[in-house]
């Protein structure tokens, strides 16, 4: 019988690990624990999870979710991990010829990229287990650290492994766009790789995130590549406004309609102008656009954008500063890149055309870039202007993030940081998008540049801690 190839390789995979030799050392049990501790990082408790290339079972043990799936070609390696997940599902097979019922949430394959026959062969497979908002969670090793596996296999730290390609983080973005997926981020892990607190919690959470080309695991997050059509969704535009009377007005005849429908919803922030008064009017005076008018319930924008988001309708969310330096007219290039699955947050940009000439203090350009260029490290997406107040998701996102809330805790007045932080954490795809700045025309602006910029100094602070150096 004649083998092709890719069959050939495979086989001698199987037999390797349905052999003894293949039994995991006690450092590379030591290492996957490791290892889960960055994906239960990346997978909330409520996901489906399916592991290609799960071996006997030990991450998938380690994960917090609840539904798992397992798929593995050595029958050896299956029967251990049935004993080791008993309430787990799992299939023999190989990930290039993958045959599986259902859809999960996120799909894992953990140090195993670099044993696949065809690689490009698998991520294509994998497509037909994905819905349009799985992610698809890869860690492989550093090439760096080559010699250093060697060693340990000379010394018997380490199981020696079949013959196997060593993709760069290069190589598995390109391979990843080949078979139809996106990549939204890679983070280099792990100085240290084996399960001593005290140097894993000095090395690998403090010193790694600064060290990246010296790490041994490349985590990669990637995301099926949406279509590309618009779908006809609902809009809800939450404006905050505080002392904004004489833009009121131009907020609702300047705002487009969107999507199937587009609501307006004005969060009165206790205003000492006639703010209140004018909502009241204008909501009125407009009764063919759906407009809702409240009173927030508390104080700072944060507290403003959370009590809008809280009843709104529409399907896709969004933020409009009543102070209108953000035009109201382009509001539809956001809404085109979230109802595509282009992104599935859009961020607003100032910082890429010119602005007119009142629109920001030199001073506060400075500081906003400085913060962009911060936060992009933080969050290891391209993030350019944190603070600009136009953001926009679909509401089903917002939601998981409020329910996610607890995990940075209510330490956000403005808003922008609850949102984006949130985003990151449940692995959601953030994408600027440019608009043009312009001169407030009423009233003055309520951020102070030295007790506000020190308040987004500790944020920062704060963000790493959460993100970073976890």
């Amino acid at each position: 019988m004649s083998f092709s190839p890719n069959a050939a390789h495979l086989e001698r995979i199987r037999i390797f690990f349905d052999s003894p030799q293949s039994e995991p050392t006690r450092a590379s049990r030591s290492y996957r624990r490791v290892i889960a501790r960055y994906y239960n990082l990346l997978i909330p408790t409520h996901g489906s999870v399916l592991e290609i290339g799960c071996g006997d079972g030990q991450l998938l043990a380690s994960l917090h979710c609840k539904t798992k799936v397992g798929v593995d070609l050595s029958a050896r390696q299956l029967e251990q991990a049935r004993a080791t997940v008993p309430n787990a599902t799992f299939y023999q097979q190989a990930g290039e010829e993958l045959e599986i019922p259902g859809f999960f949430d996120y799909i894992i394959i953990s140090d195993t990229l670099n044993l696949v026959a065809d690689v490009q062969a698998l991520l294509v497979r994998l497509r037909s287990n994905a819905h349009d908002r799985t992610r698809l969670l890869v860690n492989y090793p550093n090439n760096l650290w080559r010699p250093i596996f060697a060693v340990a296999c000379t010394v018997g730290i380490r199981r020696r492994q079949p013959a196997s390609s060593w993709l760069s983080r290069h190589d598995v973005a390109q391979l990843l766009t080949l078979a139809g997926w996106e990549v939204i981020k890679s983070q280099p892990r792990l100085l240290w790789p084996l399960n001593a607190p005290s140097i894993v919690t000095g090395l690998n959470r403090w010193v790694a995130p600064l060290a990246p080309a010296l790490c041994l695991s490349v985590f990669t997050l990637a995301r099926p590549r949406p279509h590309n059509e618009a779908s006809a969704l609902s809009v809800s535009v939450v404006v905050p406004a505080r002392n904004e009377a004489g833009n009121i007005a131009a907020v609702v005849e300047r705002t487009p309609e969107m999507g199937r429908w587009t609501e307006l919803i004005f969060v009165e922030g206790h205003s000492s102008d006639q703010t209140w008064g004018e909502v009241e009017k204008v909501r009125l005076a407009h009764p063919d656009r759906r407009i809702t008018t409240l009173r927030q319930s508390g104080t700072g924008k944060g507290n403003a954008v959370r009590d809008g988001f809280a009843v709104a309708q529409g399907d896709i969310v969004m933020i409009l500063d009543a102070d209108l330096t953000v035009p109201p007219e382009d509001l539809p290039k956001f809404y085109e890149a979230v109802a595509t699955g282009r992104c599935d947050f859009a961020n607003g940009s100032r910082l890429v055309y010119p602005m007119e000439s009142r629109a920001m203090q030199f001073l506060n350009m400075v500081a906003n870039k400085c913060f962009g260029m911060a936060f992009s490290w933080l969050l290891e997406q391209h993030v350019k202007d944190t603070l600009c107040g136009t953001k926009v998701l679909r509401r089903e996102d917002y939601l998981k993030i409020a329910a996610n809330r607890s995990y940075f805790g209510d330490f956000d007045p403005f808003g922008d940081f609850d949102l984006l932080f949130g985003a990151d954490k449940l692995n959601l795809k953030i994408v600027d998008v440019p608009i043009r700045y312009r001169d407030r025309t009423y009233g003055s602006t309520n951020i102070h540049r030295w007790r506000h910029g020190w308040l987004l100094l500790r944020m920062a602070s704060f963000a790493a801690r959460k993100l970073k150096f976890v």
